[in-house]
């Protein structure tokens, strides 16, 4: 993997590393000592979410590729808001329904080596973008946000939804051989050739588990990124404890009685100074 986050001293440019020289137009400063070379894509799912997104822009970094928004067919002014914002926003319109339907047809839109996922509702702070993006270039394959790991917290969730989390963060631990620490949470991100590997074919909410499952089986190098979650700004989730919770089940059950070999199982590790490797 060629692509580096690389410190840079003050006055000179960051050198890749073969330590070659860059120029302006091949790497993205993010501080006057920090730059990278891969460019980043952020894909924003969204439904009705006009009074949000200026929440939701207002922390993306300047230095990302670009941002890719997957309309799901909404009645307010969505898409003409996030235009506002982000001048070069890439609007997708979504044919199906569901957030995985979503997810799936922006990631089919991203032209960047980074693909980075973000909740339209205001939940997830676009500074936490770098943690991400520095696990990745410094050898992770996928970075998976989580409320529950050291630094990390919400202010979104139930005790319900707290206790179904962890019942089913465990079964995914125990069955696959992950050390999770958080599941359902959809602010992760990931090298684009790792859809190569997942495979993803769901349409709901359930995607973020089918996708944590799928790494895993894959073999890929996770590392967790603490994140706080935050609560919804403006309107009501189209999330359902039960009905979602029922359906994430569904999911592990039907990927546990799939037989395909889990590729490398040996060799998936979960990074980060309060995680074990996996065997």
């Amino acid at each position: 993997m060629s692509s580096v986050l690389r410190p840079a001293t003050p006055g000179q440019e960051p050198a890749t590393a073969d330590r070659q020289p860059v120029t302006a137009d091949t790497y993205r400063p993010i501080s006057s000592h920090l730059a990278i070379t891969p460019p980043v894509s952020v894909v924003i799912p969204a439904m009705n979410e006009a009074e949000n997104l200026p929440y939701v822009f207002k922390t993306l970094p300047d230095w990302i590729h670009e941002v890719v928004l997957v309309d799901g067919n909404s009645t307010d002014d969505t898409v003409e808001v996030a235009r506002g914002l982000w001048p070069g926003v890439k609007v997708v319109g979504q044919r199906g329904k569901g957030k995985g339907d979503a997810l799936i047809t922006g990631f089919g839109a991203c032209t960047g080596d980074i693909i980075v996922m973000v909740d339209a509702d205001g939940s997830a702070d676009g500074h936490e973008i770098v943690s991400y993006v520095s696990a990745l270039v410094s050898g992770a394959d996928f970075a998976k946000g989580s409320r529950f790991a050291n630094g990390g917290g919400t202010d979104d969730m139930t005790p319900v939804r707290k206790f179904g989390n962890w019942a089913l963060c465990t079964v995914v631990n125990r069955k696959f051989g992950a050390r999770y620490t958080d599941l359902c949470y959809g602010y992760n991100a990931f090298w684009k050739h790792c859809l190569d590997k997942i495979d993803l074919d769901c349409t709901g909410f359930e995607i973020e588990t089918l996708i944590n499952i799928r790494v895993v089986k894959a073999g890929l190098r996770v590392q967790e990124i603490p994140s706080h979650e935050y609560l919804r700004i403006h309107g009501t989730s189209n999330l359902r404890a039960v009905r979602d919770g029922l359906r994430v089940l569904r999911v592990i059950l039907r990927e546990r009685s799939n037989r395909r070999a889990l590729h490398g199982r040996s060799h998936s590790r979960v990074l980060g100074t309060s995680q074990e490797e996996t065997s």
